[in-house]
């Protein structure tokens, strides 16, 4: 899908050395600023996907933004993926390695029915660290996790491969190059 979409991917802006020195910061804020841009963002999401899933799983933070109006396109509910700690309630949790440390992240744990079909959704794909806790978050809760969309990729950072061997399908509307 990537050299369909350079409209798209001339919305995204870049900021060097954000949040540290070598790192090239890719800001979806713009695209989301642009009406056209993030509607035809998320109608091009919501035309990626094959099988209309029961739920959106949505990461925190920005994949909120993406994950609700994927939802409200395709007409399936939205489950939240929180930092540990935010939600109210029981939840369920999931640790996942960072580059420096670790996180983890949680949802209700009565948010998934068993056998729901489930797709994450996020800004973008890194490394796949917190797509892939995520997924494995909602399959601890008894849903079925096999699809995932993102704006975008940084596929040389290796993520989407990462989820594709946990069986997740992944798609992304443009990619980035470097970090």
């Amino acid at each position: 899908m990537t050299d369909a979409n350079d409209d798209l991917k001339a919305l995204v802006r870049t900021i060097a050395d954000f949040p540290k020195p070598g790192i090239q910061f890719r800001d979806i804020t713009t695209l989301l600023l642009d009406g056209d841009g993030f509607a035809d963002t998320i109608e091009r999401l919501a035309d990626s996907v094959v099988e209309r899933p029961d739920l959106i799983a949505a990461i925190e933070a920005r994949g909120f933004v993406i994950g609700a109006a994927l939802a409200v396109r395709l007409g399936c509910g939205l489950l939240l993926i929180r930092k540990d700690g935010k939600l109210p309630g029981e939840t369920i949790a999931e640790d996942y390695a960072l580059e420096y440390g670790s996180d983890r992240l949680a949802m209700h744990v009565d948010a998934c029915t068993p056998g729901a079909s489930v797709l994450l959704a996020d800004d973008l794909i890194a490394t796949g660290g917190t797509a892939i806790a995520a997924a494995r978050l909602v399959r601890r809760a008894g849903g079925i996790v096999t699809q995932a969309r993102f704006v975008i990729d940084l596929a040389e950072l290796g993520g989407a491969e990462a989820l594709r061997a946990e069986g997740i399908a992944v798609e992304s509307l443009m990619s980035f190059e470097g970090a």
